[in-house]
């Protein structure tokens, strides 16, 4: 695991991820050892704000600390300790991106390898995947609750949305207008797979641009979504030019849609999109889970010639086109085909990753069930 391999070298791990993905119970499984603490209790937030130093020092081989962005001052402390007792161990989680990550990199740069827990992958539900339909997958998503609590999903995703959604967006920004914003989550869960448009959403809900901006930086901090950048050669376009938008949890985002059962999902025009979030989620868990960054692009040209997920490696690519059909046809390859044209010798491999049974993987050229593969 890449967390074990980035022990010897951190005195600092810290994991990040969205509410209910399994950090806690990661962090419990790998440091038996370390005693644990929650942040989100008020008490013994109070208590380690009180007199940090004393704190800490009741631990003397370190400490779980969960939730640790709600008390960002807590790492310039931890900074300190490990600096002065390299064999001090600390295991940080946060919820909160955007308010973990800003204080990190300024405390503990150089001293914390950083991760990402998302739900969990396909892999990780090995026991169940094949015996799941494709929709049950796209509706379950991949929080634990669903699989290891059976918790019925509407009761699960409307708790999630309320309990957790609303209070961390309040946690993170003040937001006036709450309706406006609802309404641009399930805005956006209608747009999945499709190219981020502020000017479309700010004319919709009647918010400015630089709002719905803003609002898109809160619910990527918090887990909820996130954005895949165009492939450009110059880097500087790949930041001017628009993604496209996912969500991290496909259960979460029918919940948003209204899709409540798998008649529902199969007849949704959004199905295919919804399709193509799930097995790009998949590549991403499997990057994440190895310690390792995205680097996770689409491309589209002005003559719209589409393929939907390149993974770059340095100077060579890897291509893979994503269909929610059940059979093959020929014209799937169309995209990258015509990518190989451009790149030739750069391409390493490329792929259709679809519903079907029907594989035949190759060093040029694959076809996949989307449940056999890997990157």
């Amino acid at each position: 695991m890449a967390i074990n391999e980035a022990m010897p070298y951190f005195p600092v791990i810290t994991i990040t991820g969205p509410r209910q993905s399994g950090k806690t119970t990661l962090c419990k499984n790998l440091f038996p050892d370390l005693p644990y603490i929650n942040l989100e209790v008020i008490r013994t937030r109070e208590a380690i704000m009180q007199d940090t130093d004393k704190f800490l020092a009741l631990y003397p081989d370190g400490l779980i600390i969960d939730e640790a962005h709600h008390y960002p001052d807590l790492f310039s402390y931890i900074m300190v300790a490990v600096d002065e007792n390299p064999k001090l161990r600390y295991v940080l989680t946060g919820s909160s991106n955007f308010a973990l990550l800003a204080k990190i990199t300024q405390s503990l740069a150089g001293r914390t390898a950083i991760f990402t827990l998302l739900p969990l992958s396909l892999q990780e539900i090995e026991s169940q995947k094949n015996s799941i339909s494709t929709n049950n997958l796209i509706l379950n998503g991949g929080y634990p609750a669903i699989y290891a609590k059976n918790t019925p999903l509407h009761l699960f995703f409307s708790n999630y949305y309320t309990t957790y959604i609303e209070r961390d967006v309040h946690q993170i920004i003040n937001i006036k207008d709450m309706r406006a914003f609802q309404m641009l989550i399930r805005l956006t869960a209608g747009r999945i797979a499709s190219e981020w448009n502020e000017t479309s959403l700010s004319n919709a809900i009647g918010v400015t641009q630089k709002t719905i901006k803003q609002w898109l930086s809160v619910l990527s901090a918090s887990y909820i979504l996130y954005t895949l950048p165009p492939y450009y050669e110059n880097i500087g376009k790949r930041l001017i030019k628009s993604p496209k938008i996912y969500f991290y949890d496909t259960g979460l985002a029918c919940f948003l849609l209204g899709i409540e059962n798998e008649t529902q999902l199969q007849n949704h025009p959004l199905r295919g999109a919804l399709f193509e979030n799930m097995v790009i989620n998949e590549v991403l868990k499997g990057r994440f889970n190895a310690g390792k960054e995205s680097n996770l692009f689409f491309f589209r040209d002005r003559s719209q010639k589409e393929v939907d997920l390149l993974y770059a490696q340095g100077q060579f690519l890897q291509l893979f086109e994503i269909k929610s059909a059940q059979t093959f046809h020929k014209e799937f390859h169309k995209g990258i085909d015509y990518l190989k044209d451009i790149f030739k010798e750069r391409v390493q491999r490329s792929a259709l990753i679809y519903d079907g049974n029907f594989e035949q993987p190759t060093q040029e050229k694959g076809i996949y069930n989307f449940r056999n593969f890997e990157l």
